[in-house]
């Protein structure tokens, strides 16, 4: 259930009450794909890294270790350790992004995994049935999200199709819940908008979608080709039809100043692989903008990450350590720098929320908004 505490214009301070935990929003879902962090991260140490959600991957998580022997070791929770509340991903954007051969149909879509190239079919109610395996806490719908630009036409029936196929995901997971085996009963189902960059369609599709009562509500299909301006003018579109008493996800969005803009419009809940993925190279997120490890400058610099930092990195190494371990090629710059950047963007996210709470958000996001991304 959700609950509004305060609003700053559109921006929205909230909690999400899930079965395996309050989620103080705006917040920041870090993205374990495979059940782990890629940085030799563990759940063990999101407690301490200010992790509120972790979000899995059905389509990776379906292909290894398969689903199947998730349920068998009891479901994602007992598989990770990790017993604050999941979100996983219906697996439809990967098929669409990773499977080089797919064949799209009302029934659902047949693609060559990429691992091995066999033949996988996912509809609606495969990907409930992996999910329900799984025992996430907040289950997605199966949807189809087409790259942009996408021709009006295809992108209409691809809407469409996403609509219909939401319909039979919530069925399917409605019948799912109810069985005797079902390791989560309560799991939490969101729905996801389409429509591309195309204001009539995304309009339409929310009015559509909102009429099922689902738990919360998804943009997707955005940060896949198009400028910001673009994603930032259909979000204004669709905020609008979006309920008020519902969670409010834009999906796989993650820089600051992305984040910034998107909870002034009125957005609760965030993932992107980016901070992770970012920090695997050298690249790290501070409150003075962004720094790349691997520059010159930093071989003697005893300073930490961030002085303004306090997460486990910056209170105990320095970036010329960082820098060398990098150059050397050792696993641990990846593992430090991985826990600095999630760090950073929960910090983000708690000062945001401080900001909600005290009536100074609008001042926050013009103070923060071009700082947090220039480059140091």
């Amino acid at each position: 259930m959700y609950r509004l505490i305060k609003n700053c214009g559109p921006a929205r301070r909230g909690e999400f009450e899930t079965p395996h935990g309050t989620i103080q929003m705006p917040a920041f879902m870090n993205v374990a794909t495979a059940g782990a962090i890629k940085g030799a991260v563990s759940a063990l140490d999101l407690k301490n890294l200010k992790c509120q959600v972790q979000l899995c991957n059905t389509y990776h998580l379906h292909l290894r270790p398969g689903d199947e022997t998730v349920r068998t070791l009891g479901g994602l929770h007992e598989f990770t350790r990790w017993d604050g509340p999941i979100l996983t991903d219906s697996g439809g954007f990967q098929v669409f992004s990773l499977a080089k051969l797919r064949n799209i149909t009302e029934d659902g879509v047949t693609f060559a995994s990429h691992i091995d190239g066999r033949k996988i079919f996912m509809g609606p109610e495969e990907s409930m049935k992996i999910q329900s395996n799984l025992a996430s806490t907040i289950a997605m719908a199966f949807d189809e999200c087409v790259q942009n630009p996408a021709p009006y036409e295809y992108a209409r029936e691809s809407c469409e199709r996403t609509i219909r196929w939401l319909k039979r995901s919530k069925a399917a997971l409605d019948r799912l819940n109810r069985e005797p085996g079902a390791i989560n009963p309560r799991q939490m189902l969101f729905g996801i908008n389409q429509g591309s960059t195309y204001e009539d369609l995304r309009i339409d599709c929310m009015k559509r979608i909102r009429e099922l009562d689902l738990d919360g509500y998804a943009i997707g299909g955005l940060a896949v080709g198009e400028r910001s301006e673009e994603m930032y003018r259909i979000i204004d579109a669709v905020i609008p039809e979006m309920p008020q008493d519902k969670p409010r996800y834009l999906m796989g969005v993650g820089t600051p100043e992305n984040i910034l803009e998107a909870v002034k419009r009125g957005v609760d809940l965030f993932d992107c692989v980016m901070p992770t993925r970012n920090a695997r190279h050298g690249h790290v997120f501070t409150w003075q903008g962004r720094r790349n490890l691997f520059n010159a400058k930093y071989e003697l610099d005893e300073s930490p990450l961030d002085s303004d930092c306090d997460c486990p990195v910056c209170r105990n190494f320095s970036r010329a350590y960082l820098h060398h371990l990098f150059k050397s090629g050792e696993m641990l710059a990846m593992r430090l720098c991985v826990m600095h950047n999630i760090y950073f963007y929960n910090s983000l996210f708690e000062k945001i929320r401080a900001s909600l709470d005290n009536g100074t958000f609008e001042r926050y996001y013009q103070d923060n908004l071009k700082v947090l991304n220039r480059r140091i």
